[in-house]
C-alpha cells in the first residue's frame, strides 16, 4: 500500500467523521428546538398572567380570577412527603442491591422488576395507592395517601439509578478502604456514597420530578378539585398544580388562557428549580470526585 493511498483512506474517515458529526448535531437540533419551541410560547402566554397576587393569594369566582396559591403549597407539600417517603428507602434499597445483596437468581428477578415498575403507567400507581392507602388503611382522600402512592411510584427509579451509581464507583476503593481496617459499612458511607453522589441526586431529581407533574396518582389520591382554605392536616385533601390545570383547562367554562398558561408557566418553573439546585449540588460533587 503506497503513501498515496494511506492519506486517501485517512481524508475518508476524516470525512466520515465530518458526516457523521453533522448528523448528530442536526437530530440533536431536530430533537431540542421543538421543545425550545414549547418552552418559549408558554413562556410567551404566561408571563402576561404572572403576579404577585396571582402567586398569593386564593382562587375565586369558580377559578376564573384571583390566584393558585392552594395549589402551588400542595405541590410542594406532595413532592416533599415523596422525597420523605421515598428517598431514604431508594437509597438504602440501592445500597443493598449494589453492595450487599449476593447475585442469586433472586436477585436478578428482583432487579429486573424494580426496572419493569419504573415503567408502569402512573395511573396504574394511581389506582393502587386508592385501594391501598385510600380504601384499606382508611387515610381517605388526603395528603398523606397522595405522598405514599407518589412515593412507591418514584422507588423504582430512586433504587435503580443508586444501584448503578454505586457500581460504577473502581472496586479499588472498596478494597483499599477495607484492607486499612475499615468495615464495609463505614467504606459505603464515607467512601462510596460520596463517589457515586451525583448519580444519585440525578436519579432522585428524576423520580421527584415526574412525581411533581403527574396528575393521574394524586387524582385517585389526594387532589381536589377546589378547596376555600389550606391543607391543616396531612389527612386533609389538597389542590396541586397538575390537577389544577388539568381542572381549569377542561373543567371550568370560560377559563381565560391567560390563567392556563400562567399556571403552566408556574409548574414549569417549579421544575426547572428544581433541575438548577440539583445541578448545583451534583456539580459539586463531581468536582469533588477522585477518579
Amino acid at each position: 500500500m503506497t503513501a498515496f493511498d494511506d492519506q486517501s483512506q485517512l481524508r475518508g474517515a476524516h470525512l466520515q467523521e465530518r458526516i457523521g458529526n453533522a448528523g448528530l448535531w442536526m437530530l440533536s437540533l431536530l430533537t431540542v428546538l421543538p421543545i425550545l419551541g414549547i418552552v418559549i410560547f408558554i413562556i410567551y402566554k404566561g408571563v402576561p398572567g404572572i403576579s404577585w397576587e396571582f402567586l398569593t393569594s386564593m382562587p375565586s369566582n369558580g377559578m376564573r380570577e384571583g390566584g393558585i396559591l392552594p395549589a402551588i403549597i400542595g405541590t410542594f407539600l406532595l413532592t416533599l412527603g415523596c422525597f420523605i417517603f421515598a428517598v431514604p428507602l431508594g437509597i438504602a434499597a440501592g445500597i443493598y442491591m449494589a453492595d450487599y445483596a449476593a447475585d442469586t437468581p433472586m436477585t436478578r428477578a428482583i432487579r429486573i422488576a424494580i426496572i419493569s415498575l419504573a415503567g408502569v403507567p402512573s395511573v396504574v400507581y394511581g389506582l393502587f395507592g386508592l385501594g391501598l392507602f385510600v380504601v384499606f388503611f382508611k387515610m381517605g382522600v388526603s395528603i398523606l395517601a397522595a405522598a405514599l402512592t407518589l412515593a412507591i411510584m418514584t422507588l423504582p427509579v430512586v433504587i435503580s439509578t443508586t444501584e448503578e451509581s454505586l457500581r460504577t464507583v473502581p472496586n479499588a476503593f472498596r478494597v483499599v478502604s477495607i484492607s486499612l481496617g475499615a468495615t464495609r459499612w463505614q467504606t459505603i458511607r464515607r467512601i462510596i456514597m460520596k463517589e457515586g453522589m451525583p448519580g444519585i441526586l440525578t436519579g432522585v431529581i428524576l423520580g421527584l420530578e415526574r412525581a411533581a407533574v403527574e396528575t393521574a396518582p394524586i387524582l385517585f389520591t389526594g387532589a381536589a378539585f377546589y378547596l376555600p382554605t389550606l391543607p391543616t392536616s396531612p389527612l386533609d385533601p389538597t389542590m396541586a398544580l397538575p390537577y389544577h390545570i388539568y381542572v381549569i383547562s377542561t373543567q371550568v367554562p370560560g377559563m381565560p388562557l391567560t390563567i392556563q398558561y400562567a399556571t403552566v408557566l408556574v409548574m414549569l418553573s417549579f421544575v426547572l428549580i428544581m433541575n438548577v439546585v440539583a445541578t448545583i449540588i451534583r456539580s459539586r460533587a463531581r468536582a469533588k470526585r477522585q477518579w
